[in-house]
């Protein structure tokens, strides 16, 4: 496994620390189908972004990027 790459267990732990401080119980970190592609996060089967997982000088941290797109924000 890389240095990128996140175990099934990583991820459920995320998974479940992002339920708590979004309150999204319905939020799923989903591992990629294959290797080398992103790590997805969803809400209620709706992607909303992806999970990075990174190691520097000996710490572990996960990275989320949350992409909202226009047609998805209410109208002015």
């Amino acid at each position: 496994m890389s240095d990128q790459e996140m175990s099934v267990s990583e991820l459920s732990r995320v998974q479940t620390c992002l339920r708590r401080l979004l309150g999204a119980a319905g939020l799923k970190v989903s591992p990629p189908p294959r290797p080398g592609l992103s790590v997805e996060v969803s809400v209620g089967g709706e992607v909303i972004g992806t999970l990075y997982k990174d190691n520097e000088d000996g710490e572990t941290s996960y990275d989320l990027h949350i992409t909202v797109l226009e047609e998805d924000l209410p109208p002015q």
